[in-house]
C-alpha cells in the first residue's frame, strides 16, 4: 500500500483511507457491529491506516465501533473524526458548537 504524508506533520497515513460512516449512518440499518469489526480489521490487514469517522454517526456509535475494531493495533493507525455537533434528548443533531470548551470536552470521550 503506498503513503501519503498529512500536510507537513511527518504523518503518514495509507493512500487509501476507509470511510466508516455508512457502518453505522447514513445508509440504512447498522452493520452488525461482528461484520463491521472484520471489515474494519480486513482492510487494516490489507494495509489500511487511515480511518475516518465522527461524532455525529450515530451519535458516537461510529467512534465506539471504530474504536474497538481498531484497539488491537491503535497505535499503527490514523483515526481522523468530525467534531461540534450538538445534539437534542433523542441524539438527533440540533445544532453546531466548536468553542474551545467543546472541543476539550469532546477530545475526552
Amino acid at each position: 500500500m503506498q503513503k501519503r504524508e498529512l500536510g507537513k506533520s511527518g504523518l503518514h497515513v495509507s493512500a487509501l483511507g476507509l470511510g466508516c460512516m455508512g457502518l453505522s449512518y447514513g445508509y440504512g440499518p447498522a452493520t452488525d457491529i461482528q461484520e463491521a469489526t472484520a471489515l474494519i480489521r480486513r482492510a487494516f490487514e490489507r494495509g489500511v491506516t487511515f480511518f475516518d469517522t465522527a461524532e455525529a454517526y450515530g451519535p458516537y456509535k461510529n467512534e465506539v465501533l471504530l474504536g474497538e475494531a481498531l484497539a488491537p493495533f491503535r497505535d499503527e493507525v490514523v483515526i481522523a473524526t468530525k467534531f461540534g455537533f450538538t445534539f437534542d434528548a433523542n441524539g438527533g443533531q440540533s445544532g453546531m458548537n466548536s468553542r474551545p470548551e467543546q472541543i476539550r470536552a469532546v477530545a475526552r470521550r
